[in-house]
């Protein structure tokens, strides 16, 4: 284990600069009983804080597992009234979000896949308005991370299990910004600010599409949505909290028009999804959407992405990262997306932000939509980028701009 001082910057920045919990606030803690120190730890930083009351939404992937292998899936897709409830009441209280991940890869490698996606989508449309309130940034909220020893071992399979653990958690929080002895909270202050210039000067540019290729296959047309704005690190909340979403985070990314992406795309990491690791797999796009795709390995979860709903073969984000950045450098496969989507430029399969379009947080989904939102249950990043990604951005006015020459920003 790290220092108890390590751990406990990082609960104060998931606090403090994550969800940016405001006085009297109510505070929802989410994750697996695999981060319980932490949690605890975030618990008591959230009361410190101001907040009202906080509370702790316990799950565990091995139960989960448990219910996905026996129960029906009749039973699998009864959503309790209760768990409606539990979500309509934290968007009525005004609650801010912390989740702690601490996943299992591979857990549910032995699962019927169609019955976690069958469970997943039923979920997914009964608290369809509460995705709505986060995505649309009605609350504050953030993602941090916890080692557990599979996890771990998986890794760093050379390590025993105690050393792994260890690994990973000075992995997790030099990713985040934490060292014994810095400001975790100035830092992020600093990294905003640089964010926010890369931002800027993208969005001044004010590209109608961004053309990627490199040596792997990847040869694709983004085309992006009119008035997109591109943003990364901080955002605000419509009660005017600024917040950062994901701890950490390398990103700056966009909404690509729904039906403009065309050609190929080749994965350059594995994608963890419902426990299963998606690996060695491509997409080809036309007008927008996925028509062709194959997969080395959990192909049959791919395809449960893809075929999730109308809007999961098109894509709903575009996101930017060099190569030469603190996670990519650092040669770790984290097996996990809060982590190695930093790590690389990625996509995501589904549901766009609707701050990624002026008055986007303001404008109903439907009118989005017509402008070319994309509309769906999933958003599932993947990673594409790679040391020699070349991308070319054309503005409205048909002028090209080198934005990367080997895989990294050159604007």
């Amino acid at each position: 284990m790290p220092s108890n001082k390590r751990i406990n910057k990082l609960a104060k920045l998931a606090v403090q600069v994550g969800a940016n919990v405001q006085k009297d606030q109510v505070v929802i803690i989410r994750g697996t009983t695999e981060s319980k120190e932490l949690i605890r730890e975030i618990t008591e930083e959230a009361y410190l804080a101001g907040a009202k009351r906080v509370f702790v939404q316990w799950s565990d992937d091995f139960v989960s597992k448990s219910s996905l292998k026996h129960a029906s899936v009749e039973e699998l897709e009864k959503v309790s009234q209760w768990f409606i409830d539990q979500h309509q009441e934290a968007v009525d209280v005004g609650a801010c979000f912390i989740s702690v991940t601490s996943p299992i890869p591979g857990l549910n490698e032995d699962v019927d896949p169609n019955k976690a996606q069958k469970a997943g989508i039923a979920v997914q449309k009964a608290v369809s308005f509460f995705r709505e309130h986060l995505m649309g940034n009605k609350a504050q909220w953030t993602i941090v991370a916890a080692p557990n020893p599979i996890w771990a071992k998986q890794v760093f399979p050379k390590l025993n299990e105690e050393d792994a653990v260890e690994a990973l958690w000075d992995a997790i929080l030099n990713a985040s910004r934490v060292t014994e002895d810095n400001d975790p909270i100035q830092e992020w202050e600093n990294h905003n600010a640089v964010l926010l210039k890369h931002n800027k000067i993208l969005n001044d540019y004010n590209f109608k599409h961004l053309h990627f290729k490199n040596s792997l296959g990847t040869d694709l047309i983004v085309e992006l949505v009119e008035n997109h704005v591109w943003a990364g690190g901080g955002e605000h909340a419509t009660n005017g909290a600024y917040f950062n979403p994901n701890i950490p985070t390398e990103e700056t990314f966009t909404m690509p028009y729904k039906w403009g992406t065309r050609g190929k795309v080749v994965a350059t990491k594995p994608l963890n999804y419902q426990g299963k690791l998606i690996d060695g797999f491509w997409l080809e796009f036309k007008d927008g959407q996925v028509v062709d795709y194959d997969a080395k390995k959990e192909k049959d979860a791919l395809t449960n992405i893809l075929d999730t709903d109308e809007g999961s073969r098109y894509i709903g984000e575009i996101a930017l990262i060099s190569h030469d950045s603190p996670i990519s450098n650092t040669n770790i496969l984290f097996l996990n997306t809060l982590f190695d989507e930093n790590a690389s430029c990625h996509m995501a399969l589904g549901r766009a932000y609707p701050m990624n379009v002026k008055n986007g947080v303001n404008t109903p989904i439907s009118e989005l939509e017509k402008i070319g939102y994309n509309n769906s249950m999933v958003h599932s990043d993947f990673m594409f980028g790679s040391e020699d990604m070349e991308i070319v951005g054309v503005t409205q006015d048909g002028k090209e701009v080198k934005v990367f020459e080997k895989g990294n920003f050159v604007i």
